[in-house]
């Protein structure tokens, strides 16, 4: 369940007015809104929780916590406000702690008991400002800070106020105010050079110096990229460099490594993808990554983590290890340059260790816990989690399967027990689970050791106590807005009058605030209201004719309680007075609310066919072109080598185009031609060589030859110049004598009819009632989303009448596709235009041949 929380500078300086008219505020909320739309696409956006943070004194700068909803949340975005100053650090403090706030609770963190990524909750904080100088009631600042004190209890456990399943991304509005005169330049969007830059890079986002309304537009798609389930990790290499890759592909001693020179691989602060389980949408794991410290019960406090491990590489090629029913996990690394650097080396048969330093107990750099290799085909890096020292395990493990049959001897019992020796304390449970389920004897003792002492594990509970009074604490305050200073402006007006202490009104204002007498709500003119009740639906009750609130007595509260609700917030179906079509009407704030709606679906079944490209909703608007080209982030300039020989399984020359292509073979036996699905092909405009691409329409081309057999196939001419309908023998023109009359015509329309004892015959108005007919659903077929366009070239077949009303017909669904940008449909329906009118010139050559030779 992603956690994205928008942070929205409401400082003063957002009301400044771009060259459109438009305030920087309003430009955020227009940004927030289209984020929205953009994350709607994706059908993982269902378990999305939504947070606001703004610059207003904490706790009240939190408007949308743990609790509120959507609707609360477009309703909170709409009413900002900018007034104020740029405290920016106190902010983004503020943000970490909201996110931050159930994690002791939920014991997430794991402190002591190593890392697991599969434990997290992945959070993208979004914020939006306009860059200007950090403001506070001490001055200006030059450089960003976040304040050290924390409300939360266990802040001290991690050094950094933010997690490695956390991210900071902001949009840096640099807007002109006055229109510019020089033309946009398309490409990457650079860096801003403003303090929150830094800070974004620590927790390995980015920032983005946005200075028109088109890069704002790049920037959200891109940052709708992001929102991806990993952590963060930094890897830095260890020892020297790996000997240098020759052209063929064998190690060349000869070249100069460069061990001591810095590469940009040598350090590398990126994302691990943790993909959730298809089946329960929960990632799932088995080993964690080790502490950078050995548990001793001899700790009394545990020492503070820092919020990414360093993890590091040893360029040592090793096998890659692994064993029958050992689990194992395995995470995707984003692309930086040490994936792009260990993909040009093209050696997937090998693998570089990881360590984390002072993971071992007598071992300064700690022992292997997994390896980096890349994928077969050359498209990603892995990141392997294995046992800790896997190198010493797996051999022993294989011995007790393969050698000792599950029966290990007493020399094999000193060697697992040596083995455990070297093992941190917290890697025992999971690898008795492992053990249980490879089948393998109990030979782990069931009185495990944590590693912890009791007073770190009785300060951890402490801490998770303390955490659940604070968490309630801050969510309390949530949504109330900060007290604004009471008091009473009095005009000082000069000369006689009464003095304002003579007041009536004024001394009874004052007893009333100073609490000396009761507040009470002013008296309703009864004649005002004459004649009005508040009513219920039920007949048995009768309805009150109560005017104050004090004049309910204590034993009717509740009844009357009960009637207030049933007509001010409509619990029931119908109140008098109220039309059916009202039900139905919603409140314009709302028609936005997607996310609310998304939430009543069911969970979508799985696709039919996996080798279908998938279909994104059309929330929003269905014809918006694919802007492709036009964001380029500093993570996809390293996708420039093998990993971008993958192929969208929609292009051409893909393997799964050409499977389809294999799959959707035409059997040609007589009369009868069967595709692979068990239908039979119409006969006329697909049933002789129509091909595969056209029934099965995903690819994003055809051969010219394939095109030519389609269009012969919708009309044809015969030897003797009469043109004819594919799959049967009926002449739909020529002639068959040089002067023909009117009733040689019908003669010969009579003899025909004959001979087709089976066939209807269409008059002129059934004629024109089919086409219409398939006019509208030509109309409904060229707006489908795809590019199968077997139905319409059918529906074109089904055209009555001549020639002359088949092309018309082809050039009104040529205009209908153009409408909705189809150029695909486009350029093979010219090609059939074209088809048509080479056929109808050479009946009428044929047809002038006839009548010269008479």
């Amino acid at each position: 369940m992603p956690i994205l929380l928008f942070l929205v500078d409401t400082s003063a300086s957002m009301n400044q007015r771009t060259d459109l008219g438009t305030s920087y505020l309003d430009i955020a909320k227009g940004a927030v809104e289209l984020f929205l739309k953009l994350r709607a696409r994706d059908p993982a956006s269902r378990g999305d929780r939504y947070m606001l943070v703004t610059y207003d004194e904490p706790p009240y700068c939190i408007k949308v916590g743990w609790k509120e909803n959507h609707a609360t949340f477009m309703s909170e975005l709409k009413n900002l406000q900018a007034s104020g100053l740029t405290t920016l650090g106190q902010a983004l403090r503020s943000s970490f702690d909201l996110l931050n706030l159930n994690r002791l609770i939920s014991g997430i963190d794991n402190y002591g008991q190593g890392r697991n990524p599969f434990f997290l909750e992945p959070s993208i904080l979004i914020t939006i400002t306009d860059g200007n100088k950090l403001t506070s009631t001490a001055g200006v600042q030059e450089e960003l800070h976040l304040p050290l004190n924390s409300p939360l209890p266990g802040s001290e456990l991690t050094k950094e106020p933010f997690r490695w399943d956390q991210r900071l991304f902001a949009l840096v509005l640099r807007l002109p105010g006055v229109a510019s005169t020089e033309p946009e330049q398309l490409g990457s969007v650079p860096t801003d050079e403003s303090a929150i830059t830094q800070m974004c890079e620590v927790t390995g986002g980015r920032s983005y110096c946005v200075r028109t309304q088109r890069m704002l537009n790049q920037c959200l798609e891109s940052l709708v990229q992001k929102v991806q389930s990993g952590v963060v990790i930094n890897f830095e290499k260890t020892g020297p460099d790996p000997l240098p890759i020759g052209e063929d592909g064998l190690m060349d001693s000869s070249r100069p490594s460069n061990s001591f020179a810095a590469q940009p691989w040598h350090s590398c602060h990126k994302l691990i993808y943790v993909r959730p389980n298809s089946k329960t949408g929960v990632p799932v794991g088995h080993w964690p990554i080790p502490e950078s410290f050995w548990p001793d019960q001899n700790l009394p406090s545990l020492p503070p983590r820092t919020s990414h491990p360093v993890v590091r590489f040893s360029c040592v090629d090793c096998e890659p290890m692994v064993i029958d029913k050992l689990p194992f996990d395995k995470y995707e690394l984003e692309p930086s340059p040490l994936t792009q650097y260990i993909l040009e080396r093209k050696s997937p048969h090998t693998c570089w260790q990881v360590f984390v330093t002072s993971s071992g107990k007598y071992n300064e750099l700690g022992y292997p816990f997994g390896y980096l290799k890349a994928s077969t085909t050359l498209t990603c890096v892995n990141l392997f989690v294995m046992p800790y020292n896997y190198p010493v395990l797996l051999p022993l493990l294989d011995d007790l399967f393969k050698v000792h049959k599950l029966k290990p001897n007493l020399k094999w019992r000193q060697a697992f027990d040596s083995y455990l020796k070297t093992l941190p304390p917290y890697y025992l449970l999971p690898l008795k689970k492992a053990l249980r389920m490879m089948g393998a004897p109990n030979l782990i003792s069931d009185n495990l050791d944590c590693g912890l002492s009791y007073s770190v594990i009785s300060y951890l509970k402490k801490l998770s106590q303390q955490t659940k009074l604070e968490s309630e604490r801050i969510l309390a305050s949530v949504g109330k807005k900060p007290p604004q200073e009471t008091g009473i402006k009095v005009k000082n007006h000069s000369g006689g009058g009464m003095s304002l202490t003579h007041n009536k009104n004024f001394r009874k204002l004052l007893k009333e605030i100073t609490g000396e007498t009761a507040l009470r709500l002013t008296e309703l003119n009864t004649k005002e209201f004459a004649g009005f009740q508040v009513g219920l639906l039920n007949k048995d009750l009768k309805p009150q004719t109560y005017r104050n609130a004090y004049d309910i007595p204590r034993r009717g509260l509740l009844d009357q309680l009960t009637r207030m609700r049933s007509n001010l917030l409509k619990t029931h179906k119908f109140i008098v007075g109220q039309d059916e079509d009202s039900l139905h009407s919603v409140p314009v704030a709302q028609m936005g609310n997607y996310q609310e709606y998304l939430k009543t679906l069911a969970s979508p079944l799985r696709e039919i066919d996996p080798d279908q490209p998938k279909r994104l909703h059309t929330f929003g608007n269905p014809f918006k072109q694919d802007k492709k080209g036009m964001m380029i982030d500093e993570a996809d300039e390293f996708v420039a080598g093998p990993q971008n020989k993958v192929k969208r399984p929609g292009e051409p020359n893909s393997p799964m185009s050409s499977k389809r292509r294999r799959n959707a073979t035409i059997i040609h036996d007589g009369h009868e031609e069967k595709m692979e699905n068990g239908q039979t092909p119409p006969d006329g405009f697909l049933s002789k060589s129509a091909p595969s691409e056209l029934i099965n329409m995903t690819g994003d081309g055809m051969p010219a030859n394939q095109l030519d057999s389609l269009s012969d196939n919708f009309t044809s001419v015969s030897k003797d110049g009469l043109i004819q309908k594919p799959g049967s023998n009926t002449s739909v023109g020529g002639a068959k004598n040089c002067n023909p009359s009117v009733d040689d015509q019908k003669e010969t329309e009579a003899s025909t009819l004959e001979t087709m004892p089976n066939t209807l015959q269409i008059t002129p108005a059934m004629a024109q009632g089919i086409n219409a007919d398939i006019k509208h659903q030509l109309m409904k077929e060229v707006r489908k989303f795809g590019r199968k366009y077997e139905r319409i070239f059918i529906l074109l077949e089904e055209v009555q009448g001549p020639l002359e009303m088949k092309k018309q017909f082809v050039e009104f669904t040529i205009k209908e596709a153009a409408r909705f940008k189809r150029r695909v449909l486009i350029q093979y329906l010219e090609k059939v235009l074209e088809k048509i009118d080479s056929h109808h010139l050479l009946n009428n050559i044929n047809h002038i041949n006839s009548r010269s030779s008479c």
